[in-house]
């Protein structure tokens, strides 16, 4: 009897704990839906491999074909700069630098098979900022990676959106800056 009594609580948990998610807003994160003309894509891009690997899956997620090279049939999604580079915010003490801005830029286009621009180059740019701790430099070293690591993902999520509106509204994208 206590068994059919656990059984039915941890199923009214998990169930109290699906309807509590559907009521905040929360869902799943679908695919991006690209333009028909990004079916084949090659990937010309600067930066980190990380970027170019989460941009790549992102794609390959969103149903692409993400070739090597380009040839007959396949889109040019061109990433000339993905580059980061860092601020002083605040010093503390003694010329100690305390603060630093993360920025990240990256330019990217498209254009389909033919040569035609589907999305014209455009520019994002991102920021994070971090204390930095002049006794723990291995830890700042490390707290840097993470925050470019999460840039290029927030990056790669920037772009499939511009991308999937690209898909939706032609027009509407090339007015993006």
């Amino acid at each position: 009897m206590g068994f059919i009594n656990a059984r039915r609580i941890r199923l009214l948990s998990l169930l109290l704990a699906a309807l509590s998610l559907a009521a905040c807003g929360f869902h799943l994160r679908q695919n991006a839906s690209l333009p028909v003309a990004m079916q084949r894509v090659h990937l010309n891009a600067s930066g980190g491999s990380n970027f170019q690997r989460q941009l790549t899956l992102a794609l390959e997620r969103a149903g692409v074909t993400v070739e090597d090279a380009t040839g007959p049939g396949i889109a040019e999604l061109a990433v000339p700069t993905a580059a980061f580079s860092t601020d002083t915010l605040t010093s503390g003490g003694y010329a100690r630098i305390s603060e630093f801005a993360i920025h990240y830029t990256v330019r990217f286009g498209v254009t389909d098979a033919a040569g035609q621009t589907l999305v014209p180059l455009q520019t994002i740019n991102m920021s994070r900022e971090f204390s930095y701790d002049a006794g723990n430099t291995v830890g700042s070293a490390s707290q840097v990676e993470q925050i470019q690591k999460s840039l290029d993902d927030d990056m790669v999520q920037a772009i499939m959106f511009r991308l999937q509106a690209a898909g939706h509204a032609p027009a509407a994208a090339s007015s993006v800056h």
